[in-house]
């Protein structure tokens, strides 16, 4: 059974090496004790924005050196904070949230590990799951992907080749270009059960959940502003979609066997080959 560590001393010296430290999504009152007592003994902080970064310490009342640690980050910029690690803790941010997941960190968390330095992790705020746990669509199985692509030909490349998973899809996304994503969703996925959730822990956090069409009419008439989690129910998520050879024939009326094959395999998680199948047997009928 898992019991409590008991805190640290504050005047005890960090060990050496690598730690990595979730910090709020919005609310400054989400940072855990252990965040502060990492932040308050290391001896240095790599952060994506030192300007961010400093107004948390600031309201933690903390003073430390901080160094800017981005994706652009150098390969001698790397190499400098894992020497450093070698005799002392430093501690790795983002602006938000928990690092690497769709931050900066992979390669210097990567590296430390290659390199035999100790790696601790400080979990925390996570924007991926408490969207999940705010959505209430399925979180038995669900997979993250990151920011959708910003063009569009990509964009739809990456829905069509989720569409058949049978998990929630959970994805980051950005107020200007929430519309053009749920345009996407309607036609690629459709009847599938969507969910926005932004601004989460913030003063204005909203959910609102429905089909891509109801979203698109609503974020149209009222612009969503801040940073947003976006999630699509897995196929069926909200009960029987319909009879597939009656879906078949609907998406034959304007579109070719293939297509409609695609179209009802998005829509219902069945064998696209299958469906293909029985598409042809239906257009010879």
């Amino acid at each position: 059974m898992n019991t409590i560590q008991p805190e640290s001393s504050i005047s005890e010296p960090l060990e050496a090496g690598l730690y990595i430290v979730a910090t709020p999504i919005g609310n400054l009152g989400d940072i855990t004790l252990r965040a502060v007592d990492v932040l308050s003994r290391c001896d240095r902080i790599a952060c994506e924005d030192t300007r961010v970064t400093g107004k948390l310490l600031k309201h933690l009342g903390i003073s430390k050196p901080m160094s800017r640690y981005d994706d652009h980050a150098s390969d001698a910029r790397r190499a400098e904070l894992l020497e450093a690690m070698r005799s002392q803790a430093i501690a790795l941010v983002s602006d938000a949230g928990t690092p690497l997941v769709s931050d900066p960190g992979y390669r210097l968390v990567n590296k430390a590990r290659e390199a035999g330095i100790q790696v601790t992790t400080i979990p925390g705020a996570c924007a991926v799951v408490a969207g999940l746990t705010l959505s209430g669509l399925p979180n038995d199985r669900f997979l993250f992907a990151g920011f959708l692509p910003v063009r569009d030909k990509a964009r739809r490349e990456v829905l069509d080749e989720l569409a058949t998973i049978n998990s929630t899809l959970i994805f980051y996304e950005t107020g200007p270009r929430l519309v053009k994503s749920l345009l996407a969703i309607d036609e690629l996925l459709p009847r599938r059960e969507i969910a926005v959730a932004r601004e989460v822990t913030k003063l204005h956090e909203e959910c609102r959940r429905g089909s891509a069409q109801d979203l698109i009419d609503h974020y149209t008439a009222n612009p969503a502003k801040g940073e947003i989690v976006l999630l699509i129910g897995p196929p069926q998520a909200g009960g029987e979609p319909g009879n597939p050879d009656e879906l078949l024939l609907e998406a034959l009326e304007t579109l070719k066997p293939s297509q409609a094959a695609a179209h009802v395999s998005r829509a219902t998680g069945m064998d696209r080959k299958e469906l293909y199948a029985r598409a042809m047997e239906l257009k010879r009928s």
